[in-house]
């Protein structure tokens, strides 16, 4: 399993372990994480799981895919950290992954 850490827009750790293969959005509706809506259910077609990668993991999870960036222009107060959960696999170099959650989702 891989340990993902979301930080919620209040500043509380909740620590998760993911499976691999799933998604960081999947991840964290599995663990109640305050903030992270997903209306659309890992579709990649709304911006309500927006979330901003801890800068030492930037690199290793990757930009997002053009048709990411378009939905993230529906997202509030976007970042270059910024990315959609949905579009975020969970594997194994991912181990410790930590990423913030937005005060508010698009």
């Amino acid at each position: 399993m891989t340990k993902i850490t979301f930080v919620t827009a209040n500043g509380e750790r909740i620590e998760t372990e993911a499976e691999n293969g799933a998604t960081v959005m999947e991840t964290a509706i599995m663990n109640a994480v305050p903030g992270i809506v997903a209306e659309c259910g890992g579709a990649c077609t709304c911006a309500t799981c927006h979330v901003y990668v801890d800068d030492a993991w930037r690199e290793t999870v990757g930009g997002p895919s053009s048709m990411e960036e378009d939905m993230l222009d529906f997202a509030f107060d976007v970042r270059n950290e910024s990315r959609l959960s949905c579009q975020i696999k969970v594997r194994e170099n991912l181990d410790g992954l930590i990423v913030h959650v937005p005060t508010r989702q698009g």
